[in-house]
Order: structure tokens, then C-alpha cells, then sequence
């Protein structure tokens, strides 16, 4: 699963380490997630996505057609 996780937390201006506090999961988990090697949990998935004023489909995608919060 791709997301645009780290472009929403640079236009926030936020470290890996910053969001992950607001998480409250470690920064080796936002790598993760962030690089597409670890796919979040669906509680997780939904407060990222609250998070940053989004819907999980705005921030998460398959990769196959088209991405909406690229439009």
C-alpha cells in the first residue's frame, strides 16, 4: 500500500520523530509506514488520517489507477 504520509508531514513541518509522538507509536514505525514496508493498523490508518484533516483514501492507495489526493 502507497500513502503520502511523508508529504503531508513535511507541509506540517513535522520530524518522523513528531509524528510519531502524536501517534504514539516509534519513529521506526512512521519509516516504516512512510517507506510503504509496514501497512498501519486500521486504528492507526484512521487517527493518521484524522490526524491530518484527511480520509484514509485521501492518505492510503493501492498504486493501481488513479491517486485522489494527487488531483
Amino acid at each position: 500500500m502507497e500513502n503520502i504520509i511523508r508529504t503531508l508531514r513535511a507541509e506540517h513541518g513535522w520530524s518522523q520523530a513528531a509524528l510519531a509522538e502524536k501517534l504514539d507509536v516509534s519513529r521506526q514505525s512512521v519509516n516504516a509506514i512512510e517507506t510503504g514496508k509496514y501497512d498501519p493498523s486500521l486504528p492507526l490508518a484512521f487517527a493518521i488520517a484524522r490526524l491530518f484533516g484527511k480520509t484514509i483514501e485521501e492518505v492510503f492507495f493501492d498504486g493501481v489507477g488513479n491517486q485522489k489526493a494527487a488531483e
